[in-house]
């Protein structure tokens, strides 16, 4: 018992910083489909996200201001896609794969501008740790506050900023409203386009920011297409979280869980091809068995 207890524990730092970019991520998909507007394109605007925080870094030499640029960059992402699916009516399913192909294209083109190389960019600066003095000392979570990367204090506050935002303000009550019944929002006066707009906006930043995670902190370079499927398992961890901010980041934590424990599995007998597939098809498995039991938006796609 102690020993299996002992491997749970072994798993769970690996497990915080893998959950980190699909929860930012998946946080932004609840915003989203709580205002009714389904974001397939958040796996391209995180790839945009990766991409630019290594463009910033790499031309002023300060992380930070790489991760601004992946901000922004994923604001006009994000204005894109509100444009053609929100002012325009267009299907959002296909306004999303097409931000996701763009992003595909767009960032291997700008890799060979600006590196000269095909498929991977030059290496740029980490960003330093942080250490929170006394929690440090805790037992078990101790090890969360020592050397920690910015990004898990943004996504801390980001979690109880969305859970107000969404469950204790006037704001978050017209946005549940929106999603759910649209019409009755308008007829109160709620302007529904202004508030999808910023939602979506909101989204795209939150997947950007999950994105830049990836080649900041992870891997310090950018790879073509390296957010490999994490935007959708932040869709999945939505629906998963039941369409709420805690719920999505404590359903990311389930699926970083399968991806520790694809890690782990790599020095194993088992072919290399079968152990990557482990966190897809886990998340599958949790899309086919709790999207029944979980309760979307009534409005959801529609416009």
């Amino acid at each position: 018992m102690e020993s299996s207890f002992n491997w749970l524990l072994s798993f769970f730092p690996l497990t915080v910083r893998l959950a980190i970019p699909i929860a930012l991520t998946a946080i932004g998909a609840t915003f989203s489909e709580r205002s009714g507007v389904i974001n397939i394109g958040l796996e391209g605007m995180m790839l945009v996200g990766a991409f630019s925080a290594v463009a910033g870094t790499h031309f002023t030499g300060n992380p930070w201001f790489g991760i601004l640029l992946a901000m922004i960059s994923g604001l006009l992402v994000g204005l894109l896609f509100a444009l053609l699916s929100i002012t325009y009516r267009a299907n959002q399913v296909v306004c999303g794969v097409g931000v996701n192909i763009l992003a595909l294209g767009l960032t291997t083109v700008m890799i060979k501008v600006i590196w000269g190389k095909e498929g991977i960019s030059g290496q740029i600066p980490p960003l330093p740790g942080f250490t929170v003095p006394l929690l440090d000392r805790l037992p078990v979570v101790g090890g969360l506050f020592r050397e920690q990367s910015i990004y898990f204090f943004i996504l801390i506050m980001v979690m109880v900023f969305s859970w107000i935002l969404m469950y204790r303000t006037k704001i978050g009550l017209r946005l549940r409203a929106i999603g759910d019944h649209p019409l009755a929002a308008a007829t109160a006066g709620v302007p529904i386009k202004r508030y999808r707009y910023g939602f979506v906006l909101l989204s795209s930043v939150l997947a950007s920011l999950g994105g830049s995670y990836l080649s900041l902190e992870q891997t310090h370079v950018f790879v073509n297409d390296m957010v490999a499927g994490r935007g959708f398992m932040a869709m999945a961890a939505n629906i998963f979280g039941g369409w709420h901010p805690i719920g999505s980041v404590l359903a990311s934590l389930i699926f970083a869980f399968a991806q520790a424990v694809r890690f782990n599995m790599n020095n194993s007998s088992i072919p290399n091809q079968f152990i990557q597939m482990v966190p897809y098809l886990f998340t599958l498995f949790v899309l086919v068995v709790f999207r029944r039991k979980s309760r979307a938006p009534e409005a959801l796609g529609e416009m």
